[in-house]
């Protein structure tokens, strides 16, 4: 179950490697267990040691901990926050996880594409509002569908729309889109068109009658790889580039 949350693989990779790296490995251990509010007691618990164990790492009083437990230290203490809710992980992790592990893309044209465009360039299928295909788009984002609706706040989610929210918006690790569009739902700012990829089986029936509602255009890519909907958006994006150029 671990291995499936992008967010917390993420974190521990943030505080292990930290960790490692430090000059003072025990101090930083430390300040990863007080960040997250754990007592040497507990971890020691997690862990199946004694608590001067770990007080004599974080003091400086053992060698430097191995790789095998620095992992399962990081894995304790995120466990102990996870039973109380997770709520230091979920803030901890906003700020490990890059924002460009979750927006995967994110271009302005300089001459604007009709909606129907980027649909046919990422061989889409629209499911809902086909007569708004027509309409203008600026730009486009690429969003990993998880990560952004596990990470941003509400107002961190605004960044998606870069200069303009007359843009494309294409959410990738989709599972039948009802999460992306309850998304753009409460937002203020509404694209031009949302595109959903990975999508298995059918779109979720709400996915459909909130794109409807809001008089945007869904479609589903049925590209193969996030890697061909990248590189499909951006043949699109240089062949707009050099039409401006002449």
């Amino acid at each position: 179950m671990r291995g499936l949350d992008p967010l917390r693989e993420a974190l521990m990779r943030r505080i292990a490697g930290e960790i490692v790296i430090s000059p003072n490995p025990g101090l930083a251990m430390r300040k990863w267990r007080s960040l997250l509010q754990a007592s040497q007691v507990e971890v020691a618990e997690e862990l199946g040691c004694s608590p001067s164990v770990i007080s004599d790492y974080e003091a400086g009083r053992r060698r430097s901990p191995g790789s095998n437990f620095i992992k399962r230290f990081v894995e304790a203490l995120l466990d102990i926050d996870q039973r109380r809710g997770g709520r230091y992980t979920r803030e901890l992790a906003r700020i490990a996880v890059d924002v460009s592990d979750i927006f995967l893309d994110m271009r302005e044209f300089t001459s604007p594409a009709t909606a129907r465009r980027i649909c046919e360039a990422v061989e889409g299928e629209v499911v809902a509002c086909p007569e708004g295909l027509d309409r203008e788009v600026y730009g486009y984002t690429i969003i990993d569908s998880l990560k952004a609706i596990q990470t941003l706040s509400g107002l961190e989610f605004y960044r998606i729309f870069g200069s303009t929210s007359e843009r494309a918006l294409i959410f990738t690790g989709v599972s039948r889109g009802r999460s992306p569009m309850i998304a753009v739902k409460i937002s203020p700012l509404k694209p031009r068109i949302v595109i959903l990829h990975g999508v298995r089986g059918e779109v979720d029936p709400l996915a459909i009658s909130l794109a409807e509602g809001e008089g945007i255009p869904l479609a589903v890519s049925r590209l193969r790889s996030e890697e061909e909907l990248v590189e499909a958006l951006l043949q699109l994006y240089h062949t707009l580039s050099r039409r401006e150029g002449g």
